[in-house]
């Protein structure tokens, strides 16, 4: 969301432009346009909940701007040392976004609970570094509507993707000018720029291919990752190096058919802009082939020229401030909005305290402009801008290290869960007070919220899960590795964690658990499960491996989960491709160990974490969730499964909730790690209970 390029025919600095005469004009209506990209993200971050289409606005402008620039400097002979142009991309875009960042850090602390410290000072981190769309595809986290739980750092994946992009195109225009100088005795200051709109447009198309693909495959990184992003930079870039090419065509007449011509261009270009939030899921759609939309709107009122109605209208005094204001205002904005979010208890702004969230955001962006970014274009190194550079390099490593400092402390205490495997039931018998009604005393619930996170099942720790992104199947075994019995833990996490209870009574009761594990894929055949609101075939293709490798086995029992939540209302249910799953493996001679899914936490449509509840002052009951908002009165797997008499229904719901509630820690033994993944403490002390009803489904003890 860079503020300060200007388009076609202004530099960073005009000693290194040609002469004024050889300068196209000033394109006064696409610093408007900028403006108007922001408001519509604004708007639509606050009210819609959606994605409007202005951030690809933005990085299609950011690609013209930029690129336009760099061909300019190398043109007119002007200096290609990389780190002078880093340097002043460095001292225009960081101050203002560590301000942001510090302001951010504060209220984090002030307004999150402690829990969410350690995530949002990795977050912080990215930012400061500008790898956030990394950071933040690389921990899972959905480009979600905002709400008290998304990240307040999460808007700055577009910051980052364009920095990335400001790299490669130094490293492209200034690497050939410098070597075709340093080849031809600097007789020419730069290659033609036909050679540049090749390789941008080039650049371009493989990217735009790559993130159709990545559509396809798992749109959450799609949606952060830089390659299916570039495609819509580059179109800029492409853009930015035909005109360049141009240059040097003598203007044409603009007879009145072509003025109506571009005045349509213009009108079309902008209304789809608009309209595109309203017609299009971004989330969902952007950046593959439906973000040609808003590019193409933004290539159609760049090639409409200055001279339209629309642009002049983007050209009045509005709209010119509206674009100085663009980028602070966007780096505001989400912030506030989230921690609004967060201190209200609000799941959704409402229309005043919108508009109180955009005033306080324009306030903020217009004093960031006044008091950081004006002083840092002075052209000497005066003492504002001194001074503005020194607070900003402060306030930069304040973050880093109170965000370093805060995951030491965090680590260690992860170091020290996982050096234990065991707790002491007589202090914290966890699950069995619910089944065998053991007592406990008052104690600190284990493990702490701080390191719950990392109380992972073993097959997460040795990377015996496949990720996202993984088709290959992986396998590993547990229990007793030289028993003769065998059972088959197969699914998705939520099968997963259930290993910490096997592996134990493997050992204890001679059988050998093979894992087939894969993240957010249950077994699933004949219907194309989703990830969140995505599709995803690698699911499929997976669980098909997966079949093919059980039924060439044969193990004794495959064990996965059976139910899943409501997703239209309370309870939860079995899905018919788990049934068809069934019926693959009776055909096959294949007897099932069908589990109840535990509940997943959630209030009005939003999950939560139990940590972050605790942390916030709630009690295991009220971070806890109705029984009758969580699960039926009754398994569905028992009606599902009569017709498959292999098919054996387990169901510990009794141990993880009473006839009315179902708490977030019992027996002093924390149950969730996260929204809906139980602790791998809390499931060593289901092992009994789980033992007992293995036992009576196989008769193997």
């Amino acid at each position: 969301m860079h503020a300060h390029y200007q388009p076609l025919g202004v530099s960073d600095r005009p000693a290194e432009t040609s002469a004024p005469s050889a300068r196209p004009d000033v394109r006064r209506d696409l610093n408007g346009l900028r403006g108007v990209a922001i408001a519509l993200v604004v708007v639509f971050h606050i009210w819609m909940g959606r994605v409007s289409g202005g951030v690809d606005v933005f990085l299609t402008l950011t690609g013209f701007f930029f690129t336009a620039s760099l061909i300019r400097t190398a043109q007119s002979g002007g200096s290609l040392n990389p780190l002078t142009r880093v340097g002043r991309i460095l001292r225009r875009l960081g101050p203002p976004l560590v301000l942001v960042l510090m302001g951010i850090a504060v209220a984090t602390v002030v307004v999150l609970p402690r829990t969410r410290w350690a995530d949002v000072g990795d977050q912080l981190v990215s930012g400061v570094f500008f790898f956030a769309n990394w950071e933040l595809a690389w921990t899972s986290q959905d480009y979600l509507a905002a709400d008290p739980t998304v990240s307040p750092v999460q808007h700055l994946w577009s910051v980052a993707v364009q920095f990335q992009f400001y790299l490669l195109a130094i490293a492209v225009v200034f690497g050939l000018s410098a070597l075709l100088r340093k080849s031809r005795g600097g007789g020419r200051t730069s290659p033609h720029p036909r050679l540049f709109l090749v390789l941008f447009a080039g650049a371009a198309l493989l990217s735009f291919v790559y993130a159709a693909d990545g559509a396809t495959r798992l749109q959450s990184w799609n949606y952060y990752d830089t390659g299916a992003r570039l495609w819509e930079i580059m179109t800029g870039a492409a853009l930015a190096a035909l005109f360049a090419a141009r240059a040097s065509t003598a203007p044409t007449q603009e007879s009145r058919p072509r003025r109506a011509a571009l005045t349509v261009l213009a009108v079309a270009g902008l209304g789809a802009i608009v309209g595109c939030g309203f017609v299009l899921d971004g989330v969902q759609k952007f950046p593959g082939p439906w973000a040609l939309v808003p590019v193409l709107a933004t290539i159609a009122l760049v090639l409409a020229g200055p001279q339209t109605p629309v642009a002049r209208v983007l050209s009045t005094r509005f709209g010119l401030w509206l674009g100085s204001i663009a980028f602070p205002l966007y780096l505001w904005h989400w912030p506030i909005l989230i921690f609004w979010l967060s201190v209200s208890g609000e799941s959704s702004a409402s229309i005043p305290a919108g508009t109180l969230i955009i005033a306080a955001s324009v306030v903020l962006a217009m004093v960031t402009v006044r008091l950081v970014e004006k002083p840092l274009q002075a052209p000497t190194w005066t003492v504002p801008r001194i001074t503005i550079t020194a607070v900003a390099t402060s306030m930069a490593a304040a973050v880093i290290a109170g965000s370093v400092g805060w995951n030491f402390y965090i680590d260690r205490t992860v170091a020290q869960l996982q050096a234990s495997d065991s707790s002491d039931l007589s202090t914290h018998p966890g699950a069995l007070v619910m089944t065998d009604g053991a007592l406990a005393e008052d104690a600190d619930a284990t493990p702490a919220l701080f390191s719950a996170p990392e109380d992972l099942p073993i097959t997460t720790i040795e990377g015996c899960i496949a990720d996202f992104d993984t088709s290959e199947v992986i396998s590993c075994e547990y229990g007793d590795p030289d028993a003769t019995r065998t059972v088959a833990l197969a699914g998705s996490s939520h099968a997963e964690h259930w290993i910490t209870a096997l592996d134990l009574l493997g050992r204890q009761n001679g059988f050998r658990v093979v894992t087939y594990l894969k993240m957010g894929c249950p077994l699933t055949v004949g219907t194309m499960p989703m990830l969140g609101d995505a599709e995803y075939p690698g699911c499929l293709d997976w669980t098909q491996a997966v079949l093919g490798d059980i039924e060439q086995t044969h193990p004794d029992y495959v064990f996965t989960t059976s139910t899943r939540p409501r997703e239209d209302g309370p309870g939860d249910y079995t899905p018919d491709w788990y049934v068809q799953v069934w019926a693959d493996l009776s055909a096959h001679g294949v007897p099932v160990l069908a589990m109840r899914d535990n509940p997943w936490l959630e209030r009005d449509g939003i999950a939560y974490r139990a940590i972050d509840c605790l942390a916030d002052g709630g009690t295991a009951t009220s971070c806890g969730m109705p029984r009758a908002n969580a699960l039926d009165p009754l398994d569905p797997a028992l009606a599902a499964s009569f017709r498959f008499p292999s098919v054996l229904p387990l169901d510990m719901s009794k141990a993880l909730c009473d006839d009315d509630i179902c708490r977030v820690i019992v027996g002093n033994v924390l149950i969730y790690r996260d929204e809906h993944h139980l602790t791998a403490t809390y499931m060593r002390t289901l092992t009994t209970e789980l033992g007992r009803q293995m036992a009576a489904a196989t008769g193997w003890w």
